[in-house]
Formats: C-alpha cells, structure tokens, sequence
C-alpha cells in the first residue's frame, strides 16, 4: 500500500488516531500517534523521536549513553505494508516502524533494521528464516484495588477456559481482524494463565506481528475491564509466563530442517544456538524478572542442552504433525519471553545458527531425560541472573559483532542500569514492577 492509500483507507474507516509502534531494547511496547490531519505526509516522512529514548531504561530513566542525550533526533518511519486498523482501540490504526537518521540511513540502533540486516545474510545462502511465537499470558480482573486471576483452575481445565471465554472470543476476533493467524489457544498451568500460537512467517514479519499480538492481548484485556500482563513472572508464587520461539529455515519451498528427520543443516544451526545461548539469554530473556522464571524442573529450559521433544531443554526439536512431516518441522527456544524485543531476540538467534552453520559444529547426543536428573557436571546450567547473561553477551564475539558496536554498548549499559535499580527488591518488589510493563 502507498501513503496516499492507507489515508484513503482511514478516511474511510473513520480512524481519528494511527499508531506509529517500536519496541525498545528494554522489551516495552511504545508509540507516537498521528491525527488524520497530516496522516499521509508521516506516512511518507515519518515522525520524529528524541534520540534519548533509545537510551531510556525499562524504568524511563535516561541512561548516560554518548550522544544520546537532549540533542538530536531519529525519525520513526513505517513499513507501509505493516498497516492495521486496531479493532481494540476506538477509531485507532497501528503499523511497525524503523528508527533511521536524519539523512535517511538505519540508526545503529534500529533493533528492526538489525533484523533486516540478519534476514540479508541469511538470503545471501538462499535461506529464509519462519519463525512463529508462543505467548503465555497471565489475565486478571482488580478486585477491591487488588489483581485476581480470573480463574484458579487446573492446566487444560475447561473450567477455566470456560472463565476466560468471552475474553477468548474477543481476542480470536481481533486477532483475526488484523490478519494474524491464530493456531492455538488454551487455559495453561497457572491461575488465570492463558496461551496461544500463532502462525509461522518470515522472520521480520513474525517479529512484527509479535509485537502486535502483544498489543492486542492487552488492549483486548483491558476493553474488557480485565488485565493482561505478560511479564515473565507477573506474580511471584504462580507460574512464569514463556514466549517461545518456533524457528526453520526454508529454501524456497523447501524446509531445510527436515532431510527424513533433523537435517545436517538443522544440526549445525541447533548446535550455534546452544554454543551462544548463555549470551544470547540476554536478548532473549532480558528482564531481570527473567531469571525468576528459568529454574530447572518449570519446562522453562534451564539447562544448556537440546532435545526431542523435551520440554526441559532449552531448545525442543518438536514432533512434526502426520502426512505433514516437511511443512511442520521446526525447532523450539523455550529460553525466551516477552520481555525480549522480539527483532533483537530472532536476529540474535539467527546470528547464533548461522556461526553454527559456518562452524559446521555439532549439538551433541539430544538430552532423552529432565536435564536436572543427569549426573552433576554433564550439563551446564543456564546463567541464573541476568548480570551474569550480560556479561557473556558482552564477551561473544558472533553475538555483539552482527550487533554492531554502538547496539552492543548501548544495550549493555542500560540493562545494567536496571539490574542496579532492583538490587535488594524482594520477589515481590519485582514481579510488581514487571507485572504491568509487558
């Protein structure tokens, strides 16, 4: 679609306001929004943003990064084809944008333009990457100024679907509404806790496509006087919330995960991602609520390790679907939520496979039991804080080096600013701070 048509198209829809979205290194959604009046010429031009707030924390501190300060300015400017009339918000409209300098070029910044750059080198081995994500969400209705899961049923219970139905309906609607295809949806382990999946895509389009099924979970929610939180642990004695990735990589029609079972090229990628999981954690799991959530024996995936179908290992080769083996088969990173900027957590991840791929390493034997029952020192544990996962993204050099150095600096020192601003909180010092943030 061209500006002038997606004016047009908010004329007719009666839209007073478009969203122009990114998600930040800190994982929160944001946005400036356009009246109709001028729509078409931000459209072409975009809007401007200060350049701070690619410095701003997950807690709207501004961080001390070197030319990130009052002076200067990005523009948000939208992918045109990402437009969406948001049937959550009254006369609202949305699309994903890219923070690009004054001149026009991709900020070193721009997380979206990072997964652009990675989708490039995968298209230069003829490869595509289809990924698709898992969201676990916790819904509650305020209580007496307090927040009450809506139900405190079992996992699978229809007793509490039944209880989030009407929710359900809306959000199947508006879900389908804005042409994102819904594969699954289910009441999960914790109380109140929900979960759906939805299609696979190209990488940058399910990225985006993330972040607006986020935006939906919540709006949808919150029109219904309910709230959506999505943090990784939004309470501290219930169950963590996961926002797993699927992943494969095609050659045109062709699934280069599957050759009659795991591909070599499968192999080497698995082998990649696991090689530079305990960095890549930090775009992945990102939040220092994180680390609350992956702990062995939670099939949140604590352990450095693969698996068939193992929903302990961090990375899950899944079962593919009959008659459907080629088209279904794809791998699982359980060490994810959504928390993550989901273009950071996907470029990173493709960073990973791809030096796996160069590598030609191995994955090693699949893990055939819960990791945590195999003998001490055959497995290693996950970094277990997020400090520790920072510092060895720091230190690997595939990782910061598809980042680029002003990504990789940036990033760091404002994630280190949020562990210094929730040391000493209690769990439930920190689930509250989480709980409303994604």
């Amino acid at each position: 679609m061209t500006a002038k048509e997606i004016a047009r198209r908010a004329d007719e829809a009666g839209l007073r306001l478009v969203r122009f979205l990114w998600c930040g290194n800190d994982g929160t959604v944001r946005a400036k929004a356009s009246a109709r009046h001028g729509l078409e010429g931000r459209l072409e031009r975009g809007i401007g943003v200060t350049v701070a707030m690619q410095a701003m924390n997950g807690l709207d501190q501004l961080q001390p990064v070197p030319d990130m300060g009052p002076v200067g300015e990005y523009r948000l400017v939208p992918d045109l084809e990402t437009f969406r009339e948001l049937p959550y918000a009254p006369r609202s409209g949305a699309l994903l944008t890219d923070h690009l300098n004054l001149d026009g070029t991709p900020a070193a910044v721009c997380q979206r333009s990072f997964l652009k750059r990675m989708e490039a080198t995968l298209a230069e081995r003829g490869l595509v990457l289809e990924a698709a994500f898992e969201n676990e969400f916790s819904l509650a209705a305020r209580v007496a100024g307090a927040y009450v899961p809506v139900d405190s049923g079992l996992c699978f219970s229809t007793i509490a679907m039944t209880a989030s139905q009407d929710f359900a309906d809306a959000l199947a609607g508006a879900l389908e509404a804005q042409g994102i295809v819904l594969e699954q949806y289910y009441a999960e382990l914790g109380h109140g806790q929900q979960e759906i999946s939805t299609g696979h895509a190209p990488a940058l389009r399910a990225a985006d496509e993330q972040v607006l099924v986020r935006e939906t979970i919540r709006g949808v929610a919150s029109s219904l006087g309910l709230v959506a939180s999505l943090a990784p642990k939004p309470w501290p004695d219930n169950a963590g919330n996961g926002g797993h990735v699927h992943f494969s990589l095609w050659e045109g029609e062709r699934n280069r995960f599957y050759d009659g079972g795991l591909s070599e090229l499968a192999r080497a990628f698995i082998a990649g991602v696991l090689a530079h999981l305990p960095g890549l954690c930090g775009l992945t799991a990102p939040s220092f609520n994180s680390y609350r959530r992956i702990v062995p024996r939670y099939w949140a995936g604590a352990y450095t390790c693969w698996g068939l179908d193992n929903r302990e290992a961090p990375v899950r080769v899944a079962s593919p679907y009959w008659n459907r083996e080629e088209g279904s088969y794809n791998v699982e990173l359980k060490a994810c939520d959504s928390s993550s900027n989901p273009h950071l957590a996907l470029a990173g991840t493709i960073a990973a496979g791809l030096d796996g791929i160069a590598r030609r390493v191995e994955p090693g034997e699949p893990a055939t039991i819960d990791p945590a029952k195999l003998p001490e020192g055959s497995v290693e544990r996950l970094p277990a804080s997020l400090e520790a996962v920072l510092a060895l993204l720091e230190s690997d050099e595939a990782l910061t080096r598809a980042m680029g150095a002003e990504m990789t600096s940036t990033y760091l020192r404002f994630k280190r600013s949020e562990i210094d601003a929730y040391a000493g909180a209690d769990p439930e010092q920190v689930a509250a701070e989480h709980r409303y943030k994604f």
